[in-house]
């Protein structure tokens, strides 16, 4: 991986690739450099509007690009449902999991899921669900969904998953993260025990300390100007920049021979540099919290991995 670096990613022509939340930030890098390599790339945004304006300035800086904007609010199941069965492609040979939101006051979905557990789980385990007969039509296809190293401040609790008991921002966010990580293990190993679904893989990545627009959400959502002028400044002075947080993205997304259920994140520290494999906390791939999260999983979301099943 040393030196990994965009202009590593192979031709991508003929690809369809599914990013959500690629409106800005990572996201938005991640689309721009896996159509800059010829896949077609379907921006998945909450706004419609803000997900037009990020097309139009992908082509501007990528003209010969092939994308388009979709409608897809993961704090809302039906929409979920409504952007899947939309999808004009018969097969979706990458599907990047990386909206999300981070350490917002105590809210819930549409469905009545606390936000982050709801938006940053269950919309994207739903989608993966929905869409997973298109991904398992494309040989080789990936499925990479973007998780944190502050996963490790704290494990799914099974008996709480909507932190009804107890709300900190911090740790409901940590605990999303470690879903997402719990996912990717799971989906994995369903994923290897599914005769001719093995060369299908999951994985997951983080960005580091990367300037992603999430810092400052939870302050102004609570009208907190100074926490939230102090969290732009952090990003501004130490974090790294988009363009730098999304290569563990799109290494995993795209490197030859990254392993099913890897982690990759940047080398020095888990914090900045070129892709590297991450540390994960031990209950990422605990087999039995797995099931049992998959299993709340699809009762939540009304979500059945058909092709998956024994």
């Amino acid at each position: 991986m040393t030196g990994w670096s965009t202009g590593d990613i192979p031709d991508l022509d003929g690809r369809v690739a599914v990013v959500t939340g690629a409106n800005g930030g990572l996201g938005y890098v991640i689309a721009r450099e896996l159509a800059r390599k010829g896949a077609t790339v379907v921006l998945a945004c909450r706004s419609e509007e803000r997900g037009s304006a990020a097309v139009r300035r992908l082509m501007g800086e990528v003209p010969a690009a092939a994308v388009e904007p979709a409608r897809l609010d993961l704090g809302d199941l039906a929409s979920v449902r409504e952007f899947a069965y939309g999808l004009p492609y018969e097969r979706v040979d990458l599907l990047v999991n990386n909206a999300g939101v981070m350490a917002l006051p105590h809210g819930t979905t549409v469905d009545g899921f606390e936000t982050q557990f709801g938006v940053n789980h269950l919309g994207h385990f739903a989608l993966t669900g929905l869409l997973l007969p298109s991904l398992l039509a494309a040989p080789g296809a990936r499925i990479v969904t973007v998780s944190s190293v502050l996963h490790a401040l704290a494990r799914v609790d099974p008996r709480d998953l909507n932190s009804v008991r107890r709300y900190g921002r911090w740790t409901a966010y940590a605990r999303s993260k470690s879903a997402n990580l719990l996912f990717t293990h799971e989906l994995a190993r369903r994923l290897a025990g599914r005769e001719g679904a093995s060369d299908v893989r999951a994985v997951a990545a983080h960005p580091g300390y990367a300037e992603t627009g999430l810092h400052g959400a939870g302050p102004r959502a609570e009208g907190r100007r100074l926490a939230e002028r102090l969290a732009r400044l952090g990003s501004r002075v130490v974090a790294q920049s988009p363009e730098a947080g999304a290569l563990p993205v799109l290494y995993a997304a795209t490197a030859p021979g990254v392993p099913s259920d890897s982690f990759t994140g940047p080398s020095f520290a888990m914090w900045r540099g070129t892709p590297a494999p991450s540390w994960r906390a031990s209950w990422t791939i605990d087999d039995a919290m797995g099931e049992r999260l998959w299993a709340a999983s699809e009762r939540l979301t009304g979500v059945i991995y058909e092709a998956l099943l024994p």
